[in-house]
């Protein structure tokens, strides 16, 4: 952590920011009925998704550009101290998938409707993204193939 122009602090406040808002919402659904294991799939998949939205699309870039520098050779945290620490979390798609799944987590428990809704859309998008990706792949797969014939 030396050589990045941020604290120990900075991440410990981030880390306590999450904590906090997990506690809370732990605590603000304790009599709610539990998750049930076949809704988990679901939150992954959408908590994956916005993850990616947020951290690497560029619709989103309004989010990270406080943070972040997009640059042609990607995508840097800027600034220093709580600045650059957020940059990272934005930059990091798995550190931000923690937080999406929170945020998500959180409002399936509190508002089940809404959860859902949101869930389902986000998860709809994950597998769009993973047939969008298979697609691709068996488009550069047809390519080598076309080549090697016409070789």
């Amino acid at each position: 952590m030396s050589t990045t122009p941020t604290r120990p602090a900075n991440y410990a406040a981030l880390t306590l920011t999450y904590a906090s808002l997990l506690s809370a919402v732990a605590y603000g659904s304790r009599r709610e009925a539990p998750l049930a294991r076949t809704e988990l799939v679901p939150l992954a998949a959408a908590s994956f998704a916005l993850a990616k939205l947020i951290g690497k699309e560029k619709v989103e870039t309004w989010v990270r550009q406080p943070f972040v520098d997009e640059l042609p050779e990607g995508r840097r945290p800027k600034g220093d101290g709580m600045r650059y620490a957020v940059g990272e979390l934005l930059t990091c798609t798995r550190c931000l998938g923690a937080w999406t799944a929170l945020g998500l987590v959180g409002l399936r428990l509190n508002a089940p409707e809404v959860g859902r809704t949101v869930t389902t859309i986000l998860a709809t998008s994950a597998g769009n993204d993973f047939l969008q990706s298979g697609f691709s792949w068996l488009c550069a797969q047809s390519e080598v193939q076309k080549a090697r014939v016409e070789d």
